[in-house]
């Protein structure tokens, strides 16, 4: 699945976006440059994408159709792809940067050498995604099936049943499920094989300010992954990501405008599909963009027809044809044009400032920040050097702008122009959401400039000098991004391949037996038990009837707090495998039990609990509370009642307040931040000897060695919940110990070179649970002899209907 993901599936989707190019190429005249045909490829096959997936009864051939297209313009294109394989030794540069784009986004799940994507635990945006890609190829835009009272109906209604763009979606979901992919570990993948399409326009516009062979390369790849995109890239910002490549292609039609305005009508295509790409992955905010690009061949087009050089009726042709391809590739975001405004607007003023704790910085533009995540800020002399070289960014921005100037290129430094002022316009008004996205899809721009900068050196005189001077500043600025990179990459947090792969084994063996309750805060599982109809408590739209089981979005789901009756809709629940929460009501039966999860599924025919009572405190209070119930029931329904209990398990506790650890660990929640390298070293007694199993609860991206009685037993790593807010459950190791005393202890290095090895580690409990314990252990009696059961501890006493 590894290499199928990171290998193959880009592979395919390279040549489908190819073979689109071509085809898009021929029908426009044959005049794109070759670097752009990804880029438009990826740009037709969004447009196909959507409009296929807009007719729901050609949404499953959407694939098929995207390889009909490629096959097509491979055929067509033929000649065109001969020629450049004889000008092979011409290639190795524009094709370095893109591939070394790619590797760079790709680096911590290449690294990692298993699927994974690198988006976890920063955004559950990607979760959605994931959702609608799966959704929209298998249904199109049909939504009136849907259960609205769950979780999985919710989303896809109230995201894609409103306009929400879904460019991407469509594209990512076509091309993966053409290989039969999971969407899952094909995610990543994606988001960086678009991001490595930006380097194609990146290195044909590297080649206009004045870079030439590994100069422009290396300008392409700083353009294409400064600080904050790469950045973006590793939290999974698809929109934004598969926008990028589109408005840079834009900014190089605009300069290149001579090859097409004074062609065929047909000539406009590539800049209409392009720009409805971009409407389509970005909604109706990307009109900003489209209007900087269409700015410059807008104006010569104009002057053009002043002149006489282009005639009135043939300018006119050429805006018809770019206006009737634009509106047909975007036909499911006109035909409800309104809502996607409306959407538009929602996210250009949502206070929400998602996952950024402050708003970004200007600086952050010049694509070099040294620091694991561009929410924070670099300290020490990580900042010193962050500066130094933001200061020899703007000078070279500055150097880079007086050249494009003083060389005559007013295409391009008008296109320059406007995107800086179409990002100081964002910046004066809009929230720190949106400007964040801004900052980021100008950055390019930004580094662009400074390599201008670079181009600028190396033509001036004496050759000699300015060469020197041009390498040690390119090298500082292609390190300084490399470094910035290679920080975020320690930092990454990577999914859990092995628990989500039970999830679709899961998915899998109950296909349709839903509906289904998620009690773990992971909304990756509205994908991962897509077959399930799934209704989470504490995911953002939770069922209604239960929100009242969580105590909120993100918090953890008590099952003790939901009402039986509430609960009888449901035919399954998935629970984590977790010996401290409390299991399901009496009702339900465990039906399959796997590493990390529990199913449980109603018994035919099982009632409602008439009562659910949730017991703490001691024993005695625990008894006062049996026979209060066991009265009541007696005074009212009599002999036709019982009483069952769920036992509390055996546990051994290690308190946190009672551990040794470094004094320079953090605290958050009521557990241990493992920020620093150190040990903590912790006594517990269990009171019979025999195997247990050690349990950790937090969150553990690098590699934690779990060692009891000084002898090393495991090593956890990249073990995450789905969000930080609550602490995952891991079976640590599973060992024989005598009775007594015992020494447990855990060790965190120094940050390496591995990915997510400087990643988040924080520890909220650890405790102690026999190996051998079942999943729920069930005591029922009539309700005449609720004495016997005050001799032992319960989680919970139900009051239910005697068969």
């Amino acid at each position: 699945m590894f290499v199928l993901t990171t290998i193959a599936y880009p592979a395919v989707l390279l040549l489908l976006c190819v073979g689109a190019g071509l085809a898009l190429d021929r029908l426009s005249g044959g005049w794109l440059p070759a670097a752009l045909l990804p880029t438009a490829g990826a740009a037709t096959l969004i447009a196909l994408s959507q409009l296929s997936t807009y007719f729901s009864g050609l949404a499953a051939a959407t694939p098929w159709l995207m390889l009909a297209l490629a096959l097509w313009g491979l055929a067509l294109g033929a000649p065109r792809l001969r020629a450049l394989a004889a000008r092979r030794r011409a290639l190795v540069w524009p094709l370095a940067a893109p591939l070394l784009a790619y590797a760079l986004a790709l680096a911590p799940v290449l690294a990692s050498g298993r699927p994974t994507f690198s988006s976890f635990m920063a955004l559950s945006d990607s979760a959605v995604h994931l959702l609608g890609a799966d959704y929209l190829l298998h249904h199109g835009q049909h939504y009136s099936h849907l259960d609205l009272t769950n979780s999985y109906g919710q989303f896809l209604n109230d995201y894609y049943n409103s306009s929400y763009p879904s460019g991407a979606d469509t594209l990512f979901g076509g091309s993966a499920l053409l290989l039969g992919l999971p969407l899952i570990w094909t995610f990543q993948p994606f988001c960086a094989f678009m991001l490595a399409c930006a380097a194609g326009p990146a290195w044909l516009l590297a080649r206009q300010v004045g870079l030439r062979r590994w100069w422009a390369a290396a300008g392409a790849l700083a353009m294409t992954v400064p600080a904050l995109v790469y950045g973006y890239e590793l939290v999974g910002s698809v929109k934004e990501i598969t926008t990028l490549p589109m408005i840079l292609t834009l900014g190089v039609l605009a300069t290149l405008h001579r090859r097409w305005l004074t062609g065929s009508a047909r000539a406009s295509l590539p800049f209409a599909v392009v720009g409805a790409a971009g409407f389509s992955t970005l909604g109706a905010g990307f009109a900003l963009w489209l209007l900087v690009g269409a700015a410059v061949p807008g104006a010569v087009l104009l002057w053009h027809v002043r002149t006489g050089r282009v005639k009135l009726r043939r300018a006119a042709a050429l805006v018809a044809v770019a206006l009737v391809a634009g509106l047909v590739c975007t036909l499911p975001t006109w035909t409800d044009l309104r809502g996607s405004v409306r959407v538009a607007k929602a996210i250009a003023n949502t206070a929400n400032p998602g996952n950024l704790p402050r708003p970004l910085l200007a600086s952050q533009a010049v694509g070099v920040w040294l620091r694991g995540s561009y929410r924070q800020s670099p300290a020490g002399s990580a900042l010193d050097a962050t500066r130094v070289l933001i200061a020899v960014a703007l000078a070279l921005c500055a150097l880079g702008a007086l050249s494009i100037l003083r060389e005559r290129r007013f295409a391009l430094a008008v296109w320059l122009a406007l995107m800086l002022l179409a990002w100081l316009a964002v910046a004066l008004v809009a929230t720190t959401w949106v400007n964040g996205k801004e900052v980021m899809l100008t950055s390019p721009v930004v580094v662009l400039l400074a390599w201008a900068g670079v181009g600028a050196l190396l033509n001036a005189r004496p050759p000699a000098v300015s060469r020197v001077a041009a390498a040690a500043l390119a090298a500082a600025l292609i390190g300084g991004v490399i470094a910035s990179d290679f920080d975020q990459y320690r930092s990454s947090n990577l999914a859990p391949t092995a628990r989500y792969e039970e999830m679709a084994k899961i998915n899998s063996r109950f296909a349709g037996a839903g509906p289904t309750l998620v009690t773990d805060f992971d909304e990756y599982a509205l994908y991962g038990l897509r077959a399930l109809d799934v209704g989470g408590p504490d995911f953002m739209y939770p069922p209604s009837a239960l929100a009242s089981s969580a105590g909120g979005y993100g918090q953890p789901v008590v099952l003790d707090r939901a009402s039986p009756r509430s609960l009888g809709g449901y035919r399954l629940i998935v629970t984590r495998r977790n010996p401290v929460a409390s299991p399901p009501p009496a009702a339900y039966t465990l039906l399959w039990q796997g590493t990390y999860y529990e199913v449980w599924g109603r018994r035919p025919g099982a009632a409602a609990a008439l009562a659910h009572l949730a017991l703490s405190g001691p024993r005695a209070t625990r008894c006062d509370a049996f026979a209060a119930v066991a009265r009541a029931a007696l005074a009212g329904r009599g002999r036709g009642v019982v009483l069952a209990a769920a036992e509390s398990a055996p546990l051994v506790d290690v308190p946190l307040g009672a551990t040794s650890h470094p004094s320079n660990w953090g605290h958050e929640r009521e557990g241990l931040v493992l920020n620093h390298p150190g040990v903590l070293q912790a006594r517990f007694k269990i009171a019979r000897a025999g195997v247990w199993r050690l349990w950790l609860q937090g969150q553990v991206m690098p590699a934690i060695s779990v060692s009891i009685d000084r002898r090393r037993f495991a090593s956890v790593s990249g073990q995450l919940a789905g969000n930080s807010l609550v602490p995952d459950t891991i079976a640590a190791v599973t060992v024989r110990l005598a009775a007594g005393e015992h020494r447990v202890a855990l060790r965190r290095t120094a940050p390496g070179v591995a990915p997510g090895s400087d990643g988040a580690a924080v520890l909220d409990a650890i405790f102690l649970a026999p190996a051998a314990l079942p999943a729920r252990s069930l005591s029922e009696v009539p309700v005449a002899g609720w004495r016997a059961l005050c001799a032992r501890e319960y989680q919970w006493l139900e009051l239910l209907s005697a068969a």
